[in-house]
């Protein structure tokens, strides 16, 4: 099967190279084989969770806290210890990068690097997810499985010296694959790949990360079935009046998403402030989330069972609420001290035991009127994990694809809206744009950002800087006024650092009225506020400082301790300079492409 698909594919590349076969084409067939390789590899990767499982435990189906019922309390501790101690050995001594990967490095590539992905560490990193998962880590296995599609797909790429466009879309159909192999879910596959790691919806990607997602879903209903991942009751909405009560779910799984990935953030940095070394820090993560197992062994793994149960009802308010708490526990612990594994799970737990609790308190003072707690159980998984991976488009497709129930999508849509809303107002884009930022990457709806890493604050100032003391006077005040690029005067102490901003809406037209000669005292009218950026920076991380600056100028500084001014920068020489980059790298692609005969050489 292998041979063959090389064989064809090396067909593929020779039609290619002599011009055959338009790009499009080309691109639709290498999402074929991509979707394809994709799904083998996401079945693969459940059955090694499966057999590691079993090494650990003694059983390989996913009922993991029905399983571990019938095992010693030492066993279900230290299974995850044990698991936690090899994990930690293979990431310091042979993992790539001596971490974790998941989805935030898909992101990451996606925007920085083209669509170019190590190969090494993609497989390393799946290794690794399937012995955490296997071992009890509490974590999921979708991010994984994506991961993995998109080191696939970035193989291919390199393969057939895909151009930069091109590459991207195809690490998108690897990503498409993924998400619809792991969830028997090809609509939400396709736009997953489009919300999150795209960042855009043009019909140029659209068409073969579709038929990528499907040949995915094909693999996977071959093998798996052609069934749901849950089994739910049917659920009616009883009543129009319970949508303020869906709404309200929504607020409740805001305050739930943006909890759970600042403990996962805390547990993190506590990690890293430890004295212990980083290869023993796992085993110590693992131990904590055994001796949580040893009274609750629905934490334990993925936890379909746990969310299988609190679909159909089967868990009392105190146990929903408590599932809640220490899954997000189990969840930061795992992540934080160095398992790997993907966040789409536990969120999908999360919400469903947060939604549960809902349903119950929300059913008490009108039981007539509620649709029941399973029905608030599906719209909460929805809402969190919404929340959480700052997709609330796709996410609402996966529950409905998840649990095939059509009938409460309406409230799953309002709920998922305002928890997604609530959370990236509060906290931030999603949980993937957090590990970003935490490593100093900044990603902007997915655009390849790539292009301005060699560029630096300097390169782009202006040094035709409008500039008085902080003891000027109003008439020196006024003529700096009306000079000034943009209305902004910069203020410099004696030094020439930079004491604060001075614009006319913070005087107010007053100033240019009365004796200018009266006393006038600059400090009360400074902006001090204002971000102010270092000739040094790349231009690339400092496009979020603009956020919230009316008039899209700031300051720019040499030295952070004594910041002298030596100019400023508008937020639109920003953007033209990111857009003549793209212009250039466009230029470049179509000069290459005309000598090796088309796209794919």
């Amino acid at each position: 099967m292998t041979g063959r698909l090389t064989a064809w594919l090396r067909v593929l590349r020779g039609r290619a190279s002599a011009g055959i076969w338009n790009d499009q084409v080309l691109l639709s067939a290498l999402a074929v084989a991509v979707g394809i390789a994709a799904a083998f590899a996401a079945v693969l990767f459940r059955e090694l969770i499966g057999l590691i499982q079993t090494g650990f435990f003694g059983f390989d189906h996913e009922r993991v806290a029905s399983g571990v019922a019938g095992l010693a309390w030492w066993h279900v501790l230290l299974a995850p210890a044990l698991g936690g101690l090899l994990i930690g050995l293979y990431v310091c001594f042979l993992m790539p990068g001596g971490r974790p990967q998941g989805v935030a490095d898909v992101i990451e590539a996606n925007a920085l690097r083209a669509g170019r992905m190590s190969g090494r560490a993609g497989l390393g990193a799946a290794l690794l997810s399937a012995a955490s998962i296997g071992s009890g880590a509490s974590v999921g296995r979708e991010g994984p499985a994506v991961h993995l599609g998109a080191t696939i797909a970035s193989y291919m790429g390199r393969r057939f010296r895909l151009a930069r466009s091109q590459s991207r879309t195809l690490l998108g159909c690897g990503v498409a694959a993924a998400v619809a192999a792991s969830f028997n879910a090809p609509v939400a596959g396709v736009f997953f790949a489009l919300e999150v790691v795209i960042g855009h919806y043009a019909l140029t990607a659209f068409a073969p990360i579709v038929i990528a997602s499907v040949a995915g879903t094909i693999v996977s209903r071959a093998y798996f079935g052609d069934v749901p991942a849950f089994i739910v009751p049917p659920h009616e909405i009883a009543s129009f009046l319970e949508f303020g009560a869906f709404a309200l779910l929504g607020v409740v799984a805001a305050g739930a998403a943006i909890t759970f990935m600042r403990l996962v953030s805390a547990m993190q940095s506590l990690a890293n402030h430890t004295r212990l070394p980083s290869w023993i820090r796992p085993a110590v993560g693992g131990l904590a989330v055994g001796a949580l197992a040893i009274f609750f062994p629905e934490l334990l793994g993925v936890g379909y069972e746990a969310m299988d149960n609190a679909l159909n009802e089967n868990y009392v308010l105190a146990a929903l609420i408590g599932l809640a708490l220490l899954k997000m526990l189990a969840t930061a612990i795992s992540l934080g001290f160095g398992f790997g594994g993907g966040i789409f799970s536990p969120s999908l737990f999360i919400g469903a035991m947060v939604g549960g609790a809902f349903g119950i308190i929300a059913s008490i003072p009108y039981p007539q009127l509620s649709s029941g707690h399973g029905a608030y159980t599906l719209v909460g998984m929805g809402a969190v994990s919404g929340a959480v991976l700052g997709a609330p488009i796709s996410t609402m497709l996966i529950i409905v694809e998840l649990t095939g129930d059509y009938r409460l999508t309406i409230a799953v849509m309002v709920a998922v809206v305002i928890a997604s809303l609530l959370t990236r107002t509060l906290h931030g884009p999603s949980f993937f744009h957090n590990q970003l930022e935490a490593r100093g990457v900044t990603v902007r709806g997915g655009h390849d950002v790539e292009v301005l890493s060699g560029m630096t604050v300097l390169d782009l100032l202006h040094e035709d800087v409008t500039v008085i003391r902080n003891d000027a006077g109003l008439e020196d005040v006024r003529a700096a006024l009306l000079k000034a690029n943009g209305g902004v005067v910069f203020v410099t102490d004696g030094g020439g650092q930079l004491a604060g901003t001075l614009t006319l809406a913070a005087l107010g037209p007053d100033v240019f009225t009365g004796d200018s000669q009266r006393v006038f005292e600059l400090g009360p009218f400074l902006d001090k506020s204002r971000p102010v950026l270092l000739a040094s920076e790349k231009v690339g991380p400092v496009i979020d400082s603009f956020a919230g600056v009316s008039d899209g100028i700031l300051p720019v500084v040499r030295g952070r301790d004594a910041p002298v001014l030596i100019g400023w920068l508008e937020e639109t020489d920003v953007m033209r300079a990111y857009n003549r980059a793209l212009e250039q790298l466009r230029d470049e692609e179509h000069g290459d492409q005309s000598k090796r005969g088309g796209y794919l050489g």
